[in-house]
């Protein structure tokens, strides 16, 4: 059908016949002479199509609409010096159509410009309804291939360190890992119920029990949650499992993987070694435990300075177990106005939005401070001083501080921050000068308290192996867990842990997040009965590959590197799925659906 595509052509092809296939870009009568611009997955070539060769040729090349498939069979000749086009590979030469054949006539309008002439700034919705289209645009399919290139950087990098590539099951058992799962009923047991894997944790797990020693696998996940530009509810991960090896031995390993992948797309090298920072450390100077590190505005602690100036909320925050803390804007007094970080302000709404009450704000000036008369008021120039040199803020500067529960105030300031780090423009957004902030984060909870059920719940997974095991018995909420997670730019690219491989411990740790002794057996007893057969030392991690190829890419949504995304309410707008079925398919499930009235 055809003996080349438009990318493979060069000078050499002049004067030879060449057969084509792809689709009208785009048509142009110029003089008599019509000009067709082909495009197949490589890349574009101008067709010519002369009256001179024939009526019929030439009337079937006007009739052609943007989007038809054809085939088209010519002589590849010299463009004339003045309609060279530098932009393309092709641009010297050109296809003199002798034969021309219509594989596909376009039957519709198209929902959008397809054509990069005509780009257009179509809405995302569109795009992913129609995502086939939106893949014949190019960029799509550039970034597909970017992505398999990553994936198999890292399968040949895996394979080279003696790692085994393992599947492992899609329908598994519902078990309490922390999102909801997504259910699948069982037509041969009736009331039963299969599981999609939120991950592939307990097979790597038993697989390490079973001897394999070094595991991986391109994995796909399902976790029914809240969506955001960076989640689906089916994702793919890079996940990774190791025998013998200890938390160190598994940083280091999975660092020369990642500089891997970047040195080979990117043609970057990261020479050293990537710095680290505990959970704790994170969570009292950014806020959050995926801190962006490429510009400062630290969160700084100033509970001793303010919590008893007589300010009812700074000192009603601290009496009641909270925190007062701020961040120093550099420049701030000319950047950011008044407007922004008062009630109705864009500013105070991002604060609001992450759960805060408000924004308090002092301003430095040369010899003074401006703030609201209550905070003033009650500052003397001993705690102004104090303020000064714990913010390092100076002439010109603007404080923002936030003030009630710990956890509300690093979320909001954390927010914040991150807001006006993007509007200022302090972080590069030029790619070739882009900074790739790597930053393991270390020593995580064991728990966090969910106050909606006043229990404790796994940080991470019930399966990571506790740092100190008398730290686990006696004070379980403060414990701390042998797990890890690399940041970058305020992104998680991956997070892991050393496992439990004692039975015993496994079972206290399950108790602590409030499971009985016959729920650890239901849900996990397998688990238990396989750690009691001589389980090895293990541990490993999982990156998100979709999020990877988004970095690597540039891409603001990890959206733009899957091929058939769904959209923020979790549907596909392409097949209209999630959707109704047969009531026959119900019955053969032993499910009724019933309408809840409101």
């Amino acid at each position: 059908m055809r003996n080349k595509i438009c990318d493979e052509l060069n000078n050499s092809d002049i004067g030879k016949n060449i057969d084509l296939c792809g689709w009208v870009d785009r048509r142009r009568d110029h003089g008599g002479v019509i000009f067709i611009d082909l495009r197949d997955h490589s890349g574009f070539l101008q067709l010519t199509f002369n009256p001179d060769d024939g009526k019929s040729l030439f009337h079937k090349a006007e009739n052609l609409r943007n989007e038809t498939v054809i085939q088209v069979s010519g002589k590849l000749i010299k463009r004339p010096i003045d309609s060279i086009n530098k932009n393309i590979s092709t641009g010297e030469f050109e296809l003199n159509v002798k034969e021309l054949k219509i594989l596909n006539q376009v039957k519709k309008n198209l929902p959008f410009a397809v054509s990069v002439h005509d780009v257009e700034n179509t809405k995302e919705e569109l795009r992913i309804k129609y995502r086939y289209l939106d893949l014949r645009r190019g960029k799509l399919i550039n970034n597909l291939k970017t992505r398999h290139k990553i994936i198999k950087i890292a399968r040949d990098f895996l394979d080279k360190n003696g790692f085994t590539e393992v599947e492992t099951p899609l329908l598994t058992k519902s078990t309490p890992e922390g999102a909801r799962d997504f259910l699948v009923p069982s037509r041969i047991t009736k009331g039963d119920f299969f599981a999609l894997p939120q991950s592939p944790q307990l097979f790597k797990q038993l697989l390490m029990i079973g001897g394999l020693n070094n595991y991986y696998q391109i994995a796909k996940c399902f976790r029914d949650e809240d969506l955001r530009a960076d989640r689906q509810p089916e994702f793919t991960q890079l996940d990774i499992e190791m025998s013998f090896v200890s938390e160190e031995e598994i940083i280091k390993f999975n660092e020369k993987l990642i500089k891997t992948i970047w040195e080979n797309t990117l043609n970057i090298k990261l020479i050293n070694d990537f710095p680290r920072m505990t959970w704790h450390e994170a969570m009292e100077n950014y806020g959050t435990d995926r801190p962006d590190t490429r510009y400062e505005m630290l969160l700084k602690n100033v509970d001793d300075i303010l919590g008893d100036i007589g300010f009812n909320i700074f000192s009603k925050s601290v009496r009641s177990g909270g925190t007062i803390k701020c961040i120093t804007i550099k420049g701030g007094n000319t950047s950011i106005s008044n407007v922004r970080i008062k009630p109705g302000g864009d500013i105070f709404q991002v604060a609001q939005d992450a759960g805060a009450g408000g924004l308090a704000f002092i301003r430095v000036k040369e010899n003074d401070i401006d703030t609201i008369g209550a905070i003033k008021n009650n500052l003397d120039d001993v705690l102004i001083e104090k303020l000064l040199k714990r913010t390092e803020a100076e002439n010109g500067d603007l404080i923002l501080i936030g003030a009630g529960k710990k956890t509300i105030v690093n979320q909001s300031l954390d927010r914040v921050r991150q807001y006006i780090a993007k509007d200022l423009r302090l972080v590069e957004t030029n790619p070739a000068n882009k900074k790739w902030n790597f930053l393991w984060v270390t020593d995580f909870p064991m728990f966090e308290m969910n106050e909606d059920e006043n229990r404790l719940e796994a940080l991470h997974h019930p399966f990571c192996s506790p740092r100190n095991r008398k730290e686990l018995n006696n004070a379980a909420e403060t414990s701390t867990a042998e797990a890890y997670d690399l940041v970058l730019n305020g992104l998680e690219l991956g997070g892991g842990s050393i496992r439990i491989h004692e039975s015993e411990i496994q079972k206290e740790v399950l108790k602590a997040v409030g499971l009985s002794n016959e729920e650890i057996s239901d849900k996990f007893g397998f688990l238990i009965e396989a750690l009691e057969m001589g389980a090895p030392p293990h541990g490993g991690i999982a990156f998100g590959l979709d999020r990877i190829a988004m970095l690597i890419l540039g891409a603001d949504s990890i959206r733009e590197t899957i091929a058939f995304p769904k959209n923020q309410q979790s549907k596909c707008l392409l097949t209209k799925a999630p959707s109704n079925v047969e009531e026959s398919q119900l019955k053969e499930l032993n499910i009724e659906v019933t309408n809840e009235e409101e």
